[in-house]
This record gives C-alpha cells, structure tokens and sequence, in this order.
C-alpha cells in the first residue's frame, strides 16, 4: 500500500512497523545460529566478539566495545567467559593499565576455520544470493546509523 494511502490505523498496524519486522528478523536469525555456535561452544555475543577479533585482533576493550555497540559492564563478563574458555586473553596496556586489550590465543584463532560454515547457512536458509544479501547488510546498517544520527 502506498505510504500516502496509510491511514491512522493502518500505520499501527503491527505487520507494517518496521521495528517489528527488524525485530522479529533478529529473533529468526539468533534461532538459525544458536545450533550452529553450540557447535563451536560460542554464545551469539561471543560469536560478535571473535567475529571483530579475528578481523583485528589485539583490540582495546573500549574499542571492542564501540565496534560492537556494548558497554564494558556487558562485554567484561562475555569477554572473562571467553578467556575462560581459552579463546582470548586480556592484557594490561604496559604505558595505561586502565587500558586493556583482547588477544586471541591459538585456539581462538583456529576456531575461525570452524565458524567459516556459519555465513553459508545464513545464506542457504535465506534462499538470498551473495549480492541480495550484501545489499540487505548495507541497506540495514545504512537505516541503522541514520536512525543513530537521529537518536
């Protein structure tokens, strides 16, 4: 229906809320992964985490958690489960011990192999093709910062 045809109701309508659909399109994709990482003993969160690791490891916790969108008080206690697990270590900053960086040990990064299925099975249980779904993540983040810039 054209946006000039909605009425009042019609923009209430729960099956036309966007947030909704952004929403409920989580809770899909989180269901799909949640077997796939109990394979690789990973937590979606963590998943994040090794995800931005392995792109750049060595990061600072403040810098994990800006590219992640966390604060540190949700990203301490994920990050001390995966040091636990001996997938990453934190180290004190030698010049500012406030600072602390996140490591990846070799286990970590051998696990990157392993979590290389994951992207396929999000494409086959999409039915999307690689372009659809690279046009899809850049639409998104694009919504997702001018809905930032806004807040």
């Amino acid at each position: 229906m054209p946006a000039a045809k909605f009425s009042a109701d019609d923009m209430l309508k729960l099956d036309n809320q966007l947030c909704f659909a952004v929403y409920s399109a989580s809770l899909a994709m989180t269901r799909l992964y949640k077997p796939l990482l109990e394979k690789l003993g990973l937590t979606y969160p963590q998943y994040l985490v090794l995800l931005v690791l392995w792109e750049r490891d060595g990061l600072s916790v403040s810098e994990l958690g800006e590219r992640l969108s966390l604060d540190s008080g949700t990203l301490t206690p994920l990050l001390k489960r995966l040091e636990a697990n001996g997938l990453v270590v934190r180290l004190r900053d030698a010049a500012d011990e406030r600072r602390v960086h996140i490591s990846l040990t070799a286990a970590g990064r051998r696990l990157k192999a392993r979590a290389a299925q994951v992207p396929g099975c999000l494409m086959a249980a999409s039915q999307c093709s690689v372009p659809e779904l690279v046009s899809l993540t850049q639409q998104v983040q694009s919504l997702r910062d001018r809905i930032a810039n806004a807040a």
